[in-house]
């Protein structure tokens, strides 16, 4: 009998820690979490052990995680707490709940699209980039080319050797050389016209005269 009655206290002593240490995780849902802490305080009853059903109110609320603590303060401010059954409040937290997981959907259906334009607009200036730079290569290699048929077509404008610059300068001081002995009056160029024979057979006749 004595050894009956340790059993049993064990088995409360477990689950009153249990029940004391209860907590709900972020991602967990109200159905899961009130599954987990009603065997709890069902296993307690069944040992003739239990609180009141105020303080599993309490208790539920504040195993909450704190993403809930906006509607656990609505909750205390607008419900009376010592009559609020455990039942009507895991119905109030499930309404929440979907409220809650649409929203979340919605943020992040926002934050999708804005990551899809985002990589769209990228992508699209992306290729606007590619496109400009094979314009500017077609561009200069056309340019390269009228360049070079310019030249081409004035290649009499080309720099003549400097053997050749030479040649044509000697060229015209021959011509100029022999203008300069050009008899102006007769029209001989092989002498001055202050040589010129004629001019000194007609001063000398011009003499005697």
């Amino acid at each position: 009998m004595k050894l009956k009655c340790q059993v049993k206290d064990n088995k409360i002593d477990l689950l009153v820690q249990q029940y004391e240490q209860f907590t709900i995780p972020e991602e967990e849902s109200i159905d899961n979490a009130f599954a987990r802490f009603n065997t709890i305080i069902t296993s307690l009853k069944a040992l003739d052990e239990g609180f009141s059903s105020k303080n599993y109110v309490r208790k539920f609320l504040r195993a909450l995680h704190p993403k809930w603590r906006a509607k656990v303060t609505a909750i205390e401010e607008s419900k009376d707490l010592t009559s609020l059954s455990l039942d009507e409040l895991i119905g109030n937290l499930k309404l929440y709940e979907v409220i809650i997981k649409k929203d979340s959907e919605i943020v992040k259906d926002k934050k999708e699209q804005s990551r899809s334009l985002a990589l769209k607009a990228k992508k699209e200036s992306s290729d606007d980039d590619s496109s400009t730079s094979e314009c500017e290569d077609e561009e200069y290699a056309m340019a390269v080319k009228e360049f070079k048929k310019f030249f081409k077509r004035r290649g009499r404008f080309v720099r003549q050797p400097r053997d050749e610059r030479k040649s044509l300068q000697r060229s015209r001081d021959d011509k100029n050389g022999k203008s300069e002995k050009k008899c102006f009056r007769y029209g001989d160029s092989n002498h001055l016209i202050g040589e010129c024979p004629k001019s000194l057979r007609n001063n000398n006749q011009r003499a005697f005269i």
